[in-house]
């Protein structure tokens, strides 16, 4: 490992050595422990950092880089920004290709940091003279004085990873690890971190996460290259339509497939339970996590690299509206608090126990509510609902001058307010009509079965 300096010579400098963190809230159904190599701590915010620099580095060596040269390249956005960082401070121009599936962030940040940008159609196969591969080939014979890394069969892309990524992980976990899992794009990252890892331990599993519309799955397990497989999707980064030279499958233990949606939604996740913003590879990384939970043992420590920062995604899959226009956000997918958003400021309409149940009756016709919550002091001591009420006066009308704690029932389960709905929705049965939702210490709200039918539908 690169050992840290109290001042850097340029920015160049600070790539590596990147922090090991635990999850917690995500995993806590784990059998196991989990940690994270989050890569956004790179000056580029992304794991590409490392290759890119490697890249150039060595095509300088190998003299196929020289002074006031033009590097080009196709990029998803992350190796754009390592080599943009390395165009700025060794004074090279830089021209990278996209597909338009691309953030308008990252191509914001790309032109920020001087790059010249070519914006080429996603769904057009890898040979089709506007793809982004054959755009980057094409400027490349016409550019004099340029070099084209194409960092998917560039042999230091790998490398990059065996030198840094790998020792810095099994320094990190004190060579505990038993688990490597990350997306696979170009298949750097998982190729070089997994054939070092597996050289300290052959028995260290190596994951990788793709796309559905990726080819890696299949053929790691077939030997077949299914063109079938191809077809577009949205996730950004991982997934491939070709078969990169820097995917060492022989490296590889297993593939699994995340959707867009899952992984869109596990970024979000990642956000919220762990406080760290994350691309959206990272969430399709956990989720193909979770999804391979039960192949876990106490025992084992598994380390998923985490590629980017959710900067980049800010228009995407942390914007609302983007979400459900792809039908990524549902109320399916909301929380117990976003279903009392609406009236989370009104006082929650509850009954005392030393109440009499003609109060209760009253309170319920008044605001047209079919369940109650009885309160004491502050605490949930019982419920009421009407069909409970209706029985009661039924057997015997003098009731209604008694106390509500003579026929109440036990209280409502409470939930917190990140509660899933689906959580929600499992604790309403035949038996429990409502369930109450704690906002903040002491501030309760009821949830209703007419609230979560409005919810689910």
């Amino acid at each position: 490992m690169r050992p840290v300096k109290k001042v850097y010579d340029n920015i160049l400098e600070t790539i590596g050595n990147t922090p090991m963190i635990r999850l917690n809230k995500i995993v806590e159904d784990f059998p196991c422990e989990v940690l994270a190599k989050v890569e956004y701590f790179n000056p580029g915010n992304s794991v590409k950092d490392r290759m890119a620099l490697k890249m150039i580095e060595d095509a300088e060596k190998a003299g196929k880089l020289k002074p006031g040269g033009t590097i080009i390249e196709c990029t998803s956005g992350n190796t754009g920004m390592g080599l943009a960082l390395a165009a700025i401070v060794k004074g090279y121009k830089l021209i990278c290709t996209l597909s338009d599936k691309q953030s308008k962030e990252k191509m914001d940040v790309l032109r920020a940091m001087g790059a010249e940008l070519y914006v080429c159609p996603t769904n057009v196969p890898p040979e089709h003279p506007e793809s982004y591969y054959s755009v980057a080939d094409r400027l490349h014979k016409e550019i004099p004085n340029s070099y084209y890394p194409y960092q998917y069969d560039n042999p230091g892309n790998a490398l990059a990873h065996y030198e840094s990524t790998g020792p810095e992980i099994w320094e990190q976990t004190e060579g505990r690890i038993t688990h490597f899992v990350v997306g696979v794009g170009t298949g750097g990252t998982i190729s070089g971190v997994g054939k070092y890892l597996k050289e300290k331990n052959p028995n260290i599993k190596i994951w990788g996460i793709d796309s559905y519309g990726s080819v890696f799955k299949k053929y790691h397990e077939t030997g077949e290259f299914d063109e079938k497989e191809i077809y577009s999707y949205i996730t950004e980064g991982i997934g491939e339509d070709i078969l990169p030279k820097n995917v060492d499958f022989g490296v590889i233990d297993h593939f699994e497939k995340v959707s867009d949606k899952d992984g869109a939604l596990a970024t979000r996740d990642l956000a919220k339970m762990e406080g760290l913003f994350l691309g959206y590879s990272c969430g399709s990384a956990i989720q193909g996590l979770r999804q391979l939970k039960n192949e876990l043992k106490p025992d084992d420590v598994v380390v998923v690299l985490f590629h980017d920062h959710g900067s980049r995604y800010v228009g995407k899959i942390f914007n609302d509206d983007w979400m459900r226009d792809r039908g990524f956000l549902t109320n399916e997918n909301s929380s117990a608090g976003d279903l009392v958003k609406a009236h989370e400021n009104l006082p929650l309409v509850s009954v005392a126990p030393d109440e009499v149940i003609a109060s209760a009756i009253h309170k319920m016709k008044q605001f047209s509510i079919s369940q109650i919550p009885v309160l004491k002091d502050g605490e949930m001591v019982g419920s009421l609902d009407d069909s409970r009420l209706f029985a009661a006066i039924v057997e015997d009308p003098s009731r209604s001058e008694k106390f509500v704690e003579e026929i109440m029932d036990k209280p409502f389960p409470v939930v917190a307010h990140n509660e899933p709905v689906k959580s929600v929705a499992s604790l309403i049965n035949k038996d429990n009509a409502a369930v109450m939702v704690e906002l903040s210490s002491g501030n309760f709200h009821i949830i209703t079965k007419q609230d979560l039918i409005n919810a689910l539908s």
